[in-house]
């Protein structure tokens, strides 16, 4: 059983690591693998579930593996969990979660778990055990460590690998910045949590980033710098968060559905707990926001209206 050698910028991936970088309404995947232990880390969005399935078969065969032990999710949004429960059962592998979700994930609680909140799809699944912050997991031939990353999601978790430097960031940091801050969004706090997350990430001797999104990266200080630019753009405004987090959730439902009437969207809009928080938070009525947010995805040049549908444009 041999890794095939992945160089990513000055970088040699160690063996035994394979990530697959999706498009965006995927989180990356990261297949980890020895004799001892098979595990990926995120599961990718239900939309896109078929196309995780082959790409974790095809990596098995690719190298010589019989099974897939665990499935490890950095946090319950669902572009990341969105393929365990069918994971779980093609390959009979266990599901690890985010200690702080137990309950939620346990008792299947719409309430808790976000998916209802921003208006996505998530099949139900069980888990199986719990990523504990300061504790140690292993993943294919090595140890992770287990680091809390409040802010994008005050449930999720980093996993960094000392030995050879590697930090599993979710969407806690990218190369360009990092998730949207959606605890601000229904009023909870976010942006200082974000900023502690940050000096963590500052702290630790870090070579290679692999990302929720996005390509993996090595110019940490680089993306860091970027992160927290972005961080005091978003906090010194709240309003200004919160227009960024609405135009987000819009966009990744369009790249769901590519094309929608504009009657369904609006209504989507108005059914979302979330972009209602917003709508509220600006002071705007329902028709205006709706307005406001479809016609502010089109000025971005990231959809376009025709013949009454909303057309996603990348």
């Amino acid at each position: 059983m041999k890794a095939l050698e992945k160089r990513i910028g000055n970088y040699l991936l160690p063996p035994g690591i394979e990530i697959f970088e999706r498009g965006w309404l995927s989180a990356n995947n990261i297949l980890l693998f020895s004799e001892e232990d098979v595990s990926l880390v995120d599961s990718g969005y239900c939309a896109h579930q078929q196309m995780t399935v082959d790409l974790v078969a095809n990596a098995l065969k690719q190298h010589g593996l019989n099974k897939l032990n665990k499935v490890v999710n950095t946090h319950l949004h669902s572009d990341h969990c969105g393929g365990n429960a069918v994971l779980s059962e093609v390959f009979d592998c266990e599901i690890w979660i985010p200690e702080a979700e137990a309950i939620a994930v346990r008792d299947w609680n719409e309430n808790l778990l976000s998916f209802q909140q921003l208006g996505q799809e998530c099949p139900s699944f069980t888990h199986h055990a719990l990523l504990v912050p300061g504790e140690e997991i292993l993943l294919g031939s090595y140890r992770w460590q287990i680091l809390a990353a409040p802010g994008h999601d005050n449930h999720s978790v980093m996993l960094y690998q000392e030995q050879h430097q590697i930090l599993i960031s979710a969407d806690a940091l990218w190369e360009e910045g990092f998730g949207v801050i959606f605890p601000e969004l229904w009023g909870e706090s976010g942006f200082e949590e974000v900023a502690q997350t940050l000096e963590l990430i500052e702290g630790l001797p870090v070579a290679l980033v692999i990302p929720g999104h996005g390509k993996p990266f090595t110019d940490v200080k680089k993306s860091i710098e970027t992160a927290k630019s972005r961080l005091d753009y978003l906090s010194s405004d709240a309003d200004r968060n919160a227009r960024h987090g609405a135009k987000v959730l819009l966009k990744y439902k369009l790249l769901e559905w590519r094309s929608q009437k504009l009657a369904v969207v609006n209504e989507w809009i108005a059914g979302t707990p979330v972009l209602e928080n917003i709508r509220k938070q600006l002071n705007m009525s329902s028709e205006t926001f709706q307005t406001w947010l479809v016609e502010a995805l089109v000025k971005s040049k990231a959809a376009v209206i025709e013949n009454g549908f909303l057309m996603n444009q990348d």
